[in-house]
């Protein structure tokens, strides 16, 4: 995929524009808005792709380095978000060409849940969460490759399908075919719709923003955003 070079077009041209003028400009924490306005579609467009949470976050904190080097050029058709799914989707699938040749291994073990359960719900109530996100989790990664990452986006993010399309430089028609075959498998695998939970699974809470935030801060010498007033 090439890199975007004409003017904005995009609704939030002016929003996007003004954000990218304050992060080339040096403005602390402008670059630190940009990554927390992205950091959940960005890790779950990777962890769609990769199949596992540290590996994701790795090719998430790559994008945005990526990205923060070469913002100056971007002029993009598409809105700034578009632009950095479309990094990160370069960046996981390099990581998938390098395990494919042996050159990088996949650490199976997955980022634990860093969520807490709310203080009503009983410790048996919270099991049988665990475990049905352990089910629907397992259910995504077994989707066939080319299903994965519209899934995400389509149906976790709530993109749409033109939006998936340009994110994943595919035709609006594989997209939607890409979706039905989506939950086809997981109508199979699970045995039921689970469209309106879906959202409470593969989870990105606050400290994993938090984290993305940090680590890219300072493999970029960037300062972070100035503390609030007492």
């Amino acid at each position: 995929m090439s890199d975007v070079a004409t003017t904005l077009t995009s609704p939030t041209h002016e929003r996007d524009a003004e954000l990218i003028a304050q992060v080339l400009h040096g403005r602390p924490g402008a670059f630190e808005r940009l990554m927390r306005a992205n950091n959940r579609r960005l890790f779950r467009t990777a962890r769609g792709i990769l199949r596992n949470d540290a590996e994701a976050e790795d090719a998430v904190q790559d994008s945005y380095i990526s990205a923060y080097q070469s913002l100056a050029r971007f002029r993009g058709t598409s809105s700034l978000s578009t632009w950095l799914t479309r990094i990160v989707v370069n960046k996981a699938l390099e990581r998938l060409r390098l395990k494919s040749r042996g050159n990088e291994g996949l650490d199976d073990r997955a980022a634990p849940d860093e969520r807490s359960s709310a203080p009503a719900e009983s410790p048996e109530a919270a099991a049988m969460r665990r475990e049905l996100r352990r089910l629907i989790e397992h259910a995504v990664d077994e989707l066939p490759e080319g299903c994965r990452a519209v899934f995400m986006l389509r149906a976790v993010e709530e993109l749409s399908v033109a939006e998936t399309a340009a994110c994943l430089d595919m035709s609006e028609a594989a997209v939607k075919t890409a979706l039905f075959r989506a939950r086809g498998h997981l109508r199979e695998a699970i045995g039921r719709e689970i469209g309106p939970t879906l959202d409470e699974f593969f989870a990105f809470d606050g400290a994993r923003c938090d984290r993305f935030v940090a680590a890219v801060h300072h493999r970029l010498g960037l300062l972070p955003a100035p503390a609030p007033p007492d």
